[in-house]
């Protein structure tokens, strides 16, 4: 299979002239085999390319531009699409070649991505994991440390209930001490006062 580059040899647009010649100075670089096709002297050229190009690919004018390029013939791109390529690196798929051996640009955008990004993909994922496993052991430990801080209120409320009782017992023994006290006191001056009265008896009968 051979690479047809169809160009303007006497274009005189200097934009075009220098796409032309990156697009054949990187095959030429790369070592991937091209014809180049003269549309300017070859009117079988122009007409077989402009035939050629997807109409999708058209400009609104409807006459694409050099450079084109096909693979024998099939259409690859223009360009913008060659470009493209290059930069992402999946030229000889653009091309529709095969990859030479011990390339770097041999991988297409599915290939690149399955192993490289399912290493990634594995790496993110247990460090995920590691880190939700991290934010539940940490929701454990302060839902432990809560319930010890809510069980320390009940307990001191029912230490001070319980001191609460005890004062109030006390109190009441208090009370009640006191009370006998006084029932004493008043036991003890009914006595002395029947004693006073037998003493004023005895002087009058004297």
């Amino acid at each position: 299979m051979v690479i047809k580059v169809f160009v303007a040899t006497s274009s005189g647009s200097i934009a075009i002239r220098k796409k032309q010649q990156e697009v054949v100075g990187f095959l030429e670089a790369n070592k991937i085999d091209f014809k180049e096709f003269d549309i300017a002297g070859d009117e079988d050229n122009r007409k077989w390319m402009r035939e050629n190009v997807p109409g999708e690919k058209k400009p609104q004018n409807g006459i694409p531009l050099p450079p084109q390029i096909f693979n024998e013939e099939q259409y690859c791109g223009d360009f913008d699409s060659f470009f493209s390529a290059k930069e992402e690196n999946i030229i000889y798929s653009f091309l529709g070649l095969a990859p030479p051996p011990g390339s770097k640009v041999t991988k297409s955008p599915e290939e690149a991505s399955s192993l490289p990004d399912g290493e990634v993909a594995g790496e993110a994922q247990s460090t995920t994991e590691g880190t939700e496993k991290a934010e539940e052991s940490g929701e454990h430990e302060a839902q432990e440390e809560g319930d010890e801080d809510a069980g320390d209120p009940v307990g001191s409320q029912e230490k001070d209930e319980e001191e609460g009782e005890t004062a109030a017992e006390e109190m009441k023994e208090a009370a009640a001490e006191g009370a006998e006290g006084e029932a004493e006191g008043e036991e003890a001056e009914e006595e002395e006062e029947p004693e006073e009265e037998g003493e004023g008896d005895e002087e009058e009968e004297s």
